[in-house]
């Protein structure tokens, strides 16, 4: 299964504790099937103290941070709501390196609600 969310899309959570968060990927793990989003899914991690390397060592203690959730969960946010992603060939000119143009197509990621490319 492919994943349609990218680093820096805004989505919206659709299942789970944070359903109905909004926020930014911060991280997609395309193996996991998995995204790290801005303010959802919080977690506390227990740091242990490093004292390697003089000052620059770890001070230890409870970290909030964000845990992968999955990218079944989410919904890209387009515009006003949440749409679906599809993919639309596009015809683009292209300038070869002795400064020629050709006809070439792209494939860019279309909003199923509007249309609109993303």
């Amino acid at each position: 299964m492919s994943v349609n969310i990218k680093k820096g899309d805004t989505v919206r959570v659709i299942a789970g504790k944070d359903k109905g968060a909004e926020g930014k990927v911060i991280q997609v793990l395309r193996e996991e099937q998995r995204v790290i989003v801005e303010g959802v899914n919080r977690v506390k991690k227990h740091t242990k103290v490093i004292n390697q390397g003089g000052r620059a060592g770890n001070t230890g203690g409870i970290v909030t941070t964000e845990a992968p959730i999955h990218v079944s969960n989410v919904m890209l946010v387009d515009g006003k709501g949440t749409t679906r992603v599809g993919f639309k060939r596009v015809e683009v000119s292209k300038r070869r390196p002795d400064g020629s143009t050709y006809k070439a197509t792209r494939s860019v990621r279309v909003s199923r609600k509007s249309g609109d490319e993303i």
